[in-house]
């Protein structure tokens, strides 16, 4: 992959604070959900009740879509991205301590509410993409490049 497209993945990742989150139910209709998240590099993570729609869709397929839009003062200002790939659980305790750091940071004095340590209130993800298409319209109007990110 292009450097230059790598990196906008990860500064439009590291910008935005909220995301579309496309996941596929068992009846085969995609449902949509809006969620905070944190990003290390291309891994995306967030949190959601264990008992939710979206945890229970990814337990079924994990195959997700999600899009992240930043603000803009002007139509041909927009710049965001879409990406595919695959979400999975964070299980490890390790990861969960980096992964309550990166929202710790970025989310500060704002996501302890939501969130008891090792309480069970919140199940981890993460999602591990796979293609990205970046959105930047200060380059013309709709343009966007096709990025793989994994095999």
């Amino acid at each position: 992959m292009p450097v230059p497209l790598e990196d906008a993945v990860r500064r439009i990742l590291a910008e935005g604070r909220d995301l579309t989150l496309a996941t596929l139910r068992a009846d085969g209709w995609p449902q949509c959900n809006t969620v905070s998240y944190a990003a290390d590099g291309l891994a995306v993570y967030f949190g959601c009740d264990p008992g939710s729609a979206k945890a229970r869709n990814i337990a079924h397929d994990a195959r997700v879509s999600a899009s992240v839009d930043l603000p803009y003062s002007h139509l041909n200002e927009i710049r965001g991205l879409s990406l595919a790939g695959r979400a999975s659980p964070v299980t490890d305790p390790a990861e969960m301590a980096a992964v309550g750091a990166l929202f710790a940071a970025k989310f500060k004095g704002e996501i302890e509410q939501y969130v008891m340590p090792g309480s069970g209130q919140i199940a981890l993800f993460r999602i591990d993409p796979a293609v990205a298409s970046v959105l930047d319209y200060r380059q013309g109007f709709g343009h966007t490049d096709l990025v793989t990110l994994a095999a």
